[in-house]
């Protein structure tokens, strides 16, 4: 896993061993930030399940201005942390080591608010439709905020108008898809 373009193009990431995280594929990844090319620039990018942090990393290496990184698993804070050292962007990131709605509540009392929020939450838990249902009414997401969910093909979202959002764009590959969503209003 590498990080595909901007300033820390090429740069290998970690990622912990095992089971507990799915990294997004180098061509998904790409795939992704073609798609939100136009978008990404000056931007504060919320990465929630980071992972190994390469999503949050090639937002912030494409021109983000800032990335949240949320991820309450032990192993990998510290590939995280690891990986923002090594591309040399830690300067512009946060690191949450919390469970996910945790984190959003403690970021909304700081006033906080984000341009893009990407979820790669484990599949098949129902724990998108918990964070979208706290983003609905959520300070940290606008009208114009992009939120982006990485699932599986098999991911339900028919409840999103009952929360007054739309699928503004989807993108599906072999086993997952990226559905791309924002508040109506």
């Amino acid at each position: 896993m590498r990080v595909i373009a901007g300033t820390a193009k090429s740069l290998p990431l970690k990622t912990i061993a095992g089971k507990d995280t799915r990294p997004t594929t180098d061509r998904v990844k790409e795939t992704l930030f073609n798609m939100l090319q136009e978008e990404i620039l000056n931007t504060y990018f919320l990465d929630l399940f980071s992972g190994s942090g390469a999503i949050g990393i090639e937002a912030l290496s494409r021109g983000a201005r800032y990335a949240v990184f949320v991820e309450k698993n032990k192993k990998a804070l510290s590939c995280i942390r690891e990986n923002l050292q090594f591309t040399k962007l830690e300067k512009k990131a946060y690191v949450i080591g919390e469970d996910c709605l945790y984190a959003l509540r403690s970021l909304e009392k700081e006033k906080k608010s984000f341009h893009i929020i990407f979820m790669d939450p484990p599949y098949h838990q129902g724990l998108e439709r918990i964070l979208l249902e706290y983003l609905s009414t959520s300070g940290l997401a606008d009208k114009e905020t992009i939120i982006i969910i990485e699932a599986s093909l098999k991911t339900d979202i028919s409840y999103i108008k009952e929360l007054g959002m739309e699928m503004i764009k989807q993108k599906k590959y072999k086993t997952n898809q990226h559905i791309f969503l924002q508040k109506m209003i």
